[in-house]
């Protein structure tokens, strides 16, 4: 009996050492994930959207990651740097570049990235006092009466509060700012305490849109084909498939690539953030998991390899290609406010990492809502919005574009759609907790809504759709 006893305790013993080995090596995966999560959004948060930290860290980090109770954070305002760590180990700073915004220092140092050649040197981003006897888009009034636009102004107003309104104090929205633009006139907007009009707000993925902006300005330009191969020369050299993926295919997310959408540690997304030099690079060299065009998969990874691809083009003829992309977009519609945050390498996080006010995100989905063009000038390719909303093949409910989200429903079942009680012809770009830019063509319809929602049934997209298309005349 005692050496059974023996024997089972022993057994245990080493059952409870391989449990603690595992969840040791587990937390050594995790926790640089945890540190570099908190360095960079603070960096971002308090540089560029001057918010208190302390109320970021409580208010939007800890709902996100509860790991980050055991993060240790050291903000720098004199040299614009965040560093963070577990109990002083698994450190990673985030550091601010005026024009440029926030980046993890990921297997280099601080010092090449400051010498980076991203900005011309006394490059000054555009800032325009916007005149204020003029309203939105080109001056900096307040909404117009929504009443002389023909709408009830009743139910705008209660369609606006019900997206402030929490259904729960354990289920809560926390809805932070909400636009609504109405045949190209702000006709409704309200921000959360702590909010306003001029803090630029992080939009996650619809960076992804931005991204798609970029790309269109080149092929209007004549420097990109988005039907042509990418031409990656690591693609080129492996000759496994990957040489043949076209622009179009990363655009659509439709490039066979092997990629985890998942944000937790062992998976790629999160290590691509949070581990990686070079984003785009780390995603062109995952296998091929099916043929180009076989099958629909959400990928940040394409969307950074599309950045760089972006860049690439650029740097040919501008060097400092930070000033290209804030002249050829950003000072054409008025998003003075907005950056493009760039990885450890120097390449603007093309799935995750732009920031505008919420007003110039409106201007933004103004561009898209008016085929490209703005004030008279055309900004993106005549076809590029139309391409942009055209359902990518293998997603089953035409609920993808590229690089935004659509509505159109599934083929041949148009009720089986994203929001199904809104028109088919809604598209969006959306990011995580429920950021989005929405464009309604047949309602004149733009939409902003920000906020920190943790839980997905917080927040009802369609139902605030509706709620705003019952104003309408």
């Amino acid at each position: 009996m005692k050496r059974w006893l023996k024997i089972v305790l022993l057994s245990a013993g080493g059952v409870f050492i391989i449990v603690l080995v595992v969840l040791g090596w587990l937390f050594v995966k995790a926790a640089p994930i945890g540190s570099g999560y908190v360095s960079k959004y603070l960096c971002t948060s308090t540089f560029i959207s001057k918010r208190d930290p302390e109320v970021v860290f409580a208010e939007d980090i800890l709902p996100v990651n509860p790991l980050a109770k055991l993060v240790s954070y050291e903000i720098d305002r004199d040299k614009k740097t965040v560093t963070s760590d577990y109990l002083g180990l698994f450190g990673l700073t985030a550091i601010y570049r005026k024009e440029c915004g926030c980046s993890l220092v990921l297997n280099t140092t601080a010092e090449k990235m400051r010498a980076q050649k991203l900005i011309a040197p006394g490059f000054a981003k555009k800032r325009v006092r916007r005149r204020p006897d003029k309203s939105w888009p080109a001056g900096s009034q307040g909404p117009v009466d929504p009443a002389k636009m023909g709408l009830d102004a009743g139910k705008l107003k209660a369609a606006v509060d019900a997206a402030f309104a929490e259904p729960g104090p354990e289920n809560l929205r926390k809805t932070r700012a909400v636009l609504v633009v109405y045949k190209g006139k702000l006709v409704a907007e309200r921000y959360a305490e702590g909010f306003n009009k001029n803090m630029p707000l992080l939009g996650w993925s619809m960076s992804k849109s931005v991204t798609n902006a970029l790309v269109g300005i080149l092929v209007h330009g004549g420097k990109l084909d988005i039907k042509a191969p990418v031409g990656l020369s690591v693609w080129q050299q492996a000759g496994d498939g990957r040489e043949k993926i076209t622009l179009d295919q990363l655009m659509r997310m439709s490039s066979g690539l092997s990629f985890e959408e998942v944000y937790a540690p062992l998976y790629d997304a999160t290590y691509m953030l949070y581990g990686s030099y070079g984003f785009g690079a780390y995603a062109a060299a995952r296998p091929l998991e099916v043929a180009p065009e076989a099958k629909w998969h959400y990928s940040s990874g394409s969307a950074n390899i599309v950045a760089g691809v972006v860049r690439k083009a650029i740097q040919k003829e501008h060097p400092y290609y930070y000033g290209f992309i804030q002249e050829a977009l950003f000072n054409k519609i008025g998003m003075y406010s907005a950056v493009l945050e760039p990885d450890s390498s120097g390449t603007f996080v093309g799935s995750s990492y732009a920031l505008a006010t919420p007003r110039d995100w409106a201007r933004f989905g103004l561009l898209y809502l008016n085929d490209g063009v703005w004030q008279g000038q055309r900004i993106l390719p005549k076809g590029w919005v139309k391409y942009t909303t055209t359902p990518t093949p293998k997603s089953e409910r035409g609920e993808y574009g590229a690089m935004f989200w659509l509505n159109a429903g599934a083929a041949g079942n148009p009720k089986n759609r994203r929001w199904p009680n809104s028109p088919t012809d809604a598209f969006a770009a959306l990011g995580f907790q429920e950021q989005k830019v929405i464009m309604i063509p047949s309602k004149k319809l733009a939409l902003v809504r920000f906020g920190a929602t943790t839980k997905r049934d917080a927040w009802n997209t369609d139902e605030f759709i509706v709620n705003v298309i019952k104003a309408l005349p």
